[in-house]
């Protein structure tokens, strides 16, 4: 169990806020594998206090859908505080987190996200002024440091401990690398040792393997999982049964992982309309496909399609194919480490 302020949560594993992924209909499929906490997208503390429709859309909270939290970026802590007072008041969040790690260009370039790691006296005022705004929990994301050679975010971490922050998630990747190279898992290890606070180690984590040893080689209370479930909600389900009941996991078969790929479709389609859920689908369906045979042609017929029907009879075509070919012969593929592969 993790403590987060007032929630506590039985599951070790939780999903990360990610810019145009967690979206209201990806977090409920999210629930349905098993997690109990939630992020919203990260949302622009300009957007909400200028009450910006765009940012506004990403903050359809249900309040049936269990604990759900709100990563919110920027440099002003005026306007963090102003921005987290609306996020309590106006929505039902369960918990700030504050954005430290996006490496972004776009965030970096006015003074937010991994920028807040080369101020640390500005990354503390800001978590005293949302602290001083809201009741709820507040958490602070952040990266192993700037550029290849900076681990300062051990000390930043400390100083935001003593600012409020509740707990901490870390990744272990430098700004510089953004997503290239390993993630240093020993960084999140010492971070454990230096803070009372609960860490959520970040980085690397494609499989419920990979979440077990996480744990278990830094001692961090809770994992935070990002690529990894992209097109890949039973990450969160065998994670689970691996890590809680120590149960081995077995991958998803083909027609599972079609059927789900459609069944997020028609929520998408359902929530944002039939042309812009189509649209915002392409990535999600080539993240499901990934590592299955045969899948560019597919891939690349379903980014020219603006039908929600022609998608799932591209979809259920592909299966058949799969399912001869497999009768044929043998045709599988399993999840290795970091990657799904072919065997």
């Amino acid at each position: 169990m993790i403590t987060l302020g007032d929630l506590e949560l039985s599951t070790a594993l939780i999903p990360a806020p990610m810019a145009g992924v967690t979206d209201l209909p990806f977090r409920q499929i999210l629930r349905e594998y098993g997690a109990e906490l939630v992020f919203t997208e990260m949302v622009s503390s300009h957007g909400l206090v200028q009450c910006n429709s765009r940012t506004e859309s990403l903050l359809d909270i249900r309040p049936q859908d269990g604990y759900t939290g709100v990563q919110i970026f920027g440099a002003d802590p005026e306007i963090m505080a102003r921005a987290a007072e609306r996020v309590e008041q106006e929505y039902t969040s369960d918990l700030i987190d504050i954005n430290m790690g996006c490496p972004a260009p776009k965030v970096t370039g006015g003074g937010a996200g991994a920028a807040l790691l080369k101020t640390p006296e500005l990354a503390c005022d800001i978590v005293k002024a949302v602290k001083k705004s809201v009741d709820l929990p507040v958490t602070a994301k952040l990266r192993k440091g700037w550029d290849i050679d900076d681990s300062s975010s051990l000390d930043l971490a400390e100083k935001l401990v003593d600012a409020g922050v509740e707990a901490l998630a870390l990744h272990g990747r430098t700004r510089e690398q953004f997503y290239q190279g390993e993630a240093d898992w020993e960084v999140i290890a010492e971070l454990v040792n230096r803070v009372e606070v609960p860490v959520i180690g970040n980085g690397d984590i494609f499989s419920a393997q990979d979440a077990g040893r996480m744990l278990e080689m830094t001692g961090c209370q809770a994992v935070m999982l990002a690529r990894g479930i992209r097109g890949n909600p039973w990450l969160i389900s065998q994670g689970r049964r691996l890590i809680e009941k120590g149960r081995p996991v077995s991958e998803p078969d083909y027609e599972e992982i079609i059927e789900q790929a459609c069944n997020h479709l028609r929520r998408a389609v359902d929530y944002y309309g039939p042309g812009r859920g189509v649209r915002i689908m392409r990535k999600h369906i080539s993240w499901y496909l990934k590592g299955l045979p045969y899948c560019s042609p597919v891939k690349d017929r379903v980014n020219r399609i603006d039908s929600r029907e022609e998608v799932e009879e591209e979809l259920y075509s592909y299966l058949e194919r799969l399912q001869k070919k497999e009768k044929s012969g043998p045709l599988s593929f399993i999840f290795v480490g970091r990657s799904r592969k072919m065997v």
